[in-house]
């Protein structure tokens, strides 16, 4: 798992690299020059664009001096350097790159006020303004600097962050900083690029290496950690010889109604193709015929035989909520599983009944996996402005009701009952299609059979269905979710 830290973490990471490998500081901001010059490079090829690069005095702007000469050096042909005279404090990394800009062809101007910028001319612009650390809002000439920029309409590549935008903390939903097409940022994401509200500040970003110490980094105490192929290897567990169907487990998915069948046999399908030894899908007796036909595989468990006769201890694993329906009668049987005291992945409909029992939230049995959307979540645990606050709200259920919290979205947040946080960075915009959910719901429940903890379940499930996706969007603009759960199997070969 990558560890993911604050600004001041990974100043602390650029001090260390800076006393034990050692390297000089303005050595180091050479090398992120250098990374930054390389990926942008590989962007913007065409040398005969006019760039503009705005440089600040501290050490955001130093990063751009040294890329701006970096990119004369690499034959660009038109790049003009602003410097920004808006403060007397001047880092000493900065005043050795100006002093090195001068001695070589880049022009340069220096800008008093955003009064003076009458004339720039470019068609690419590199925001090297601030750099990470700022937790407010910009004021002043910097946040007239910024809508000048911004009204500019150009393609803006930002020097590790965007000028204006918090690296982690609370995104103010009135952002007035820059707005980046791309960030390239040094050696690890910021946090809050994997917060829906980072889209106001850049539409995509790339993290590129520049020595410093992974080790150092690796020792650092966060909450945040990001899942990595190499972790998803090391929990898949192999198939072994001599197995057999009763070795992968049982599985119940309670789903289905009248009019969304389709979401009991996408959860059913995705939970087959993950490895469950056996699965029963309790459904209404109007779906039987579906299940026959299109998963004959999957046994049937008509739902009020369940609610008469069936002991839910002789499951290996449950889920409940993929297409169940409100009613009196399913809120009962809800009920009925929470108190067996049998940990559960609770999902869709099942979340939403369960949002108008409080009582019922406090008695979730512990290790239970939830797997709310936005709204659900709010609906749970109460409304939210910002996605930092609706994360930090699943970090302290998740802690105090001993369960798991999947809080999805592009990158889903899985809250841990120890207090971590594990950011799932695969899945994309083609997969934003109906049913994917109840095919998420489907491989978690499939892994908890298999003995895999709730932890390790919602982690592998959630990394496995969005790679899953990605593959399948290399070929296709829109990928369904049936067509995703019969992929799931090939997905986890290859990964393990």
């Amino acid at each position: 798992m990558q560890k993911l830290l604050t600004s001041v973490q990974m100043r602390k990471a650029d001090e260390h690299a800076i006393a034990n490998l050692p390297i000089a500081s303005i050595d180091l901001m050479e090398k992120a020059a250098r990374s930054f010059v390389q990926s942008f490079l590989r962007d913007e090829f065409d040398a005969s664009k006019k760039i503009a690069v705005f440089c600040g005095n501290g050490n955001n702007g130093g990063d751009g001096l040294a890329i701006a000469h970096l990119l004369c050096n690499n034959g660009c042909e038109n790049v003009k350097v602003y410097i920004l005279n808006f403060s007397d404090k001047k880092s000493k990394d900065f005043l050795i790159n100006l002093q090195r800009l001068d001695e070589s062809k880049c022009r340069k101007n220096v800008v008093n006020s955003v009064a003076e910028l009458k004339n720039v001319k470019a068609d690419i612009i590199i925001d090297a303004i601030l750099g990470s650390g700022l937790n407010k809002p910009l004021e002043g000439k910097y946040a007239e600097l910024a809508g000048y920029i911004n009204n500019l309409n150009k393609k803006v590549y930002a020097v590790d962050v965007p000028t204006g935008f918090p690296a982690e903390g609370k995104i103010r939903t009135d952002y007035n900083g820059i707005k980046a097409y791309k960030t390239i940022c040094f050696q690890r994401s910021k946090i809050n690029f994997f917060f829906p509200e980072s889209a106001m500040a850049t539409e995509t970003y790339e993290v590129v290496a520049i020595g410093l110490d992974e080790n150092f980094i690796q020792k650092q105490e966060t909450d945040f950690l990001l899942t990595e192929e190499a972790d998803i290897h090391h929990i898949l567990k192999p198939r072994k010889l001599f197995s057999h169907k009763g070795t992968y487990g049982h599985a119940l998915i309670v789903a289905g109604n009248t009019n969304t069948m389709g979401a009991a046999l996408l959860a059913s399908k995705a939970c087959l193709h993950t490895g469950a030894g056996l699965i029963t899908a309790c459904i209404p007796p109007s779906g039987l015929i579906a299940l026959n036909t299109t998963l004959p595989e999957v046994m049937a468990l008509p739902r009020e035989e369940f609610t008469r006769i069936e002991n839910p201890a002789k499951f290996q694993a449950i889920a409940i909520g993929p297409g169940l329906g409100i009613s009196i009668e399913n809120e009962r049987l809800l009920e009925r599983l929470i108190l067996s005291n049998q940990p559960l992945v609770i999902d869709a409909d099942a979340l939403n009944m369960l949002a108008e029992r409080p009582d019922l939230i406090e008695r979730i049995p512990a290790k239970s996996i939830i797997t709310p959307h936005m709204k659900e979540f709010d609906r749970l645990f109460g409304d939210h402005d910002s996605w930092w606050d609706r994360v930090m709200t699943a970090k302290f259920q998740a802690e105090k009701l001993k369960i798991v919290i999947v809080l999805k979205n592009q990158f889903t947040f899985i809250c841990l009952p120890d207090g971590k946080i594990y950011i799932n960075p695969t899945g994309n915009p083609a997969m934003a299609q109906g049913g994917m959910g109840d095919v998420l719901t489907g491989v978690i429940v499939g892994f908890l059979a298999q003995k895999y903890s709730s932890e390790d379940a919602a982690i592998l499930a959630c990394y496995i269905h969005g790679k899953t996706g990605d593959e399948l969007a290399t070929e296709r603009i829109v990928v369904n979710a049936a067509l995703l759960a019969e992929r799931i199997a090939v997905e986890i070969k290859r990964l393990a």
